[in-house]
């Protein structure tokens, strides 16, 4: 059994990266030295060669780019290091039996270690690892216990556990007049039923109503979104939802029209048209998870945590849509740090 989680203090090699690049299924690199980085002088090594597979659950903004954060400090591990570090990237593209057989074939390679992104992705590289105990190091895992990732020898990561309270909080500084708030959520996502059960007790806490409503598919996330403008709510919280992020871009005008902030679990969903968030770096978090791969991949698991709880703290605001809803997002500065961004449709 491992030891109890810890935080993850941000490197600075990583601190406050916000740039979101698209990143396709099926990818592949190899981080050699001398010539893995241009222009960075190698490590003297011993020249040995790891290779590692990153699997995301599906594509998506948040993913890319905790994939893209991943890569490229598996390019810079390898020319600090002196050795060479190949690595595929491929997408699950949301379908279990898909992720089984990227998990498994990446076993049957002969894998240094898997860095399976988003819960179902790990827990699926978790059972394919089983056998050989390959290290699998998974990364976003909001809640790692509930996903019953805690505890197995072979496993470890990053965890973007989300501060639900914080974002309330901030849903009732802009507005302390809000009486109802929409919970806008997958029914499939792991990620999501801590956030939401702690955003009922606060709301029932407050005396403040709320109205559900569930989604699994693209058509069924626009439905559930438009029941909920339907429904007059003043706000709307969805956590570090896959499903729901998936399809932001096809919402968020409507929110915006129908004067509705919609508060999300990740800055992800911000750059493509949500509100606001209070929550992890992405590349922050793909960077500390390279790290811990190859921690595992030289020094081994014993000595790891079940999982390390990414720093959070950053306030993400989209000041077009908070020009779109006439709201003065400043009112956030006191709550931690801010970062203005724009809509990027990726």
């Amino acid at each position: 059994m491992k030891k109890l989680n810890k935080i993850l203090s941000l490197t600075a090699a990583s601190a406050l990266a916000l740039s979101l690049t698209a990143c396709s299924g099926g990818t592949q690199g190899s981080a050699e030295t001398p010539a893995g980085n241009s222009g960075t002088p190698a490590a003297s090594g011993d020249g040995t060669t790891y290779k590692v597979a990153v699997i995301k659950q599906m594509d998506h903004a948040s993913l890319d780019e905790i994939a893209n954060a991943i890569t490229a400090r598996l390019d810079e591990i390898a020319a600090e290091n002196g050795v060479t570090i190949e690595y595929d990237v491929t997408s699950g593209q949301g379908d279990q039996s898909v992720l089984r057989q990227l998990a498994d074939q990446a076993i049957a390679d002969g894998v240094d270690a898997i860095i399976p992104i988003a819960t179902t992705a790990a827990q699926v590289a978790a059972v394919s690892a089983e056998e050989t105990q390959t290290p699998v190091v998974f990364a976003a895992i909001s809640d790692p216990a509930a996903a019953e990732l805690t505890g197995i020898d072979y496993v470890t990561g990053t965890s973007d556990a989300l501060d639900t309270g914080l974002i309330m909080d901030m849903i009732f500084t802009q507005n302390p007049d809000a009486s109802k708030i929409g919970l806008l959520y997958s029914l499939s996502e792991a990620n999501s039923v801590t956030p939401i059960a702690d955003a009922k007790a606060y709301l029932d806490e407050k005396g403040v109503s709320y109205v559900e409503a569930t989604a699994n598919t693209n058509d069924e996330v626009i439905a559930a979104a438009s029941s909920l403008i339907a429904d007059g709510v003043d706000a709307i919280f969805t956590p570090t939802d896959n499903i729901i992020m998936a399809a932001e871009l096809a919402i968020y005008e409507d929110l915006i029209e129908a004067g509705i902030p919609h508060y999300t679990g990740a800055d992800s969903f911000v750059r493509n048209g949500a509100y606001a968030t209070c929550g992890v770096n992405y590349t922050d978090l793909g960077a500390q998870t390279a790290d811990l791969a190859y921690d595992a991949m030289t020094n081994g698991m014993d000595a790891m945590e079940d999982f390390y709880q990414v720093a959070g703290g950053i306030i993400t605001v989209n000041t077009e849509t908070a020009d779109g809803l006439g709201l003065d997002y400043s009112v956030f500065a006191s709550m931690g740090t801010l970062v203005p961004v724009t809509t990027t449709e990726d």
